[in-house]
């Protein structure tokens, strides 16, 4: 992948090379990248989330395939590369989100969750014996700080975002944003904005079938996972 100079530097984790690169984290960011693409757009009031995902084979059954998941009741996630290694990371998640309610009697902020899951992710490009969790995590959610979108990298960076895409076909996706991103959306610009840039930016046709898509709304901030139904009727309303 780097070529001959860069192979002897990517047998251990700790080890950085001439240029200050660590390859194994460099690897793991290329997993990320090969992930299927996910999309997060919020306004002041309302975020959402729509995520593609691959059939691999007409036996298989597209039903267990998950890319979006609920972590708390008003936290969702995206996931990109390694599934294994996302679903270990969403369950802690989910741990940290419930000790935090029972702890402090009131749900988790996004940014503290984002930053536990960071934090975790660094400590695996710090030792030998270990490798860096090979996935991203693409969170949104709407908290005492309004809308939020989050993402964590598997070399322990988080950021947050008001419109974002990760996996293959995010740099067509992230332009699409950039020219068409409002503030002042309603609701079902946001819902278009999101399947929109999703469509242009995949190289299949968007269906029901493909597509998995969550929301969150300011007026009840609760985290709602899409049907097949409701997919395709917010797919023929696209304009």
């Amino acid at each position: 992948m780097f070529g001959a100079g860069g192979r002897a530097y990517d047998r251990a984790l700790t080890v950085f090379s001439p240029e200050g690169r660590l390859f194994q984290v460099e690897y793991a960011l290329e997993a990320v990248r090969r992930g299927t693409l996910a999309v997060a757009v919020k306004t002041k009031e309302d975020v959402c989330l729509a995520a593609q995902i691959k059939i691999a084979s007409v036996l298989m059954d597209a039903n267990s395939i998950d890319k979006l998941f609920q972590v708390d009741e008003h936290i969702g996630v995206a996931i990109s590369g390694l599934h294994a290694d996302a679903r270990a990371l969403i369950n802690y998640a989910r741990v940290q989100a419930q000790s935090f309610r029972l702890t402090y009697d009131e749900p988790v902020r996004l940014n503290m969750l984002a930053k536990a899951l960071a934090d975790l992710k660094q400590q695996y490009c710090q030792f030998g014996g270990v490798r860096p969790w090979g996935c991203a995590l693409f969170f949104i959610g709407i908290d005492a700080s309004g809308t939020q979108i989050f993402t964590t990298s598997p070399s322990g960076i988080y950021r947050s975002f008001k419109a974002y895409a990760i996996g293959t076909g995010e740099a067509p996706a992230r332009e699409h944003l950039i020219n068409n991103y409002k503030e002042n959306m309603t609701f079902d610009e946001l819902i278009n904005l999101t399947l929109n840039t999703l469509k242009e930016s995949i190289d299949e046709e968007a269906t029901k079938d493909n597509i998995r898509m969550a929301y969150i709304k300011g007026e009840d901030k609760k985290f709602h996972m899409c049907n097949e139904q409701e997919v395709e009727e917010f797919l023929t309303k696209l304009i």
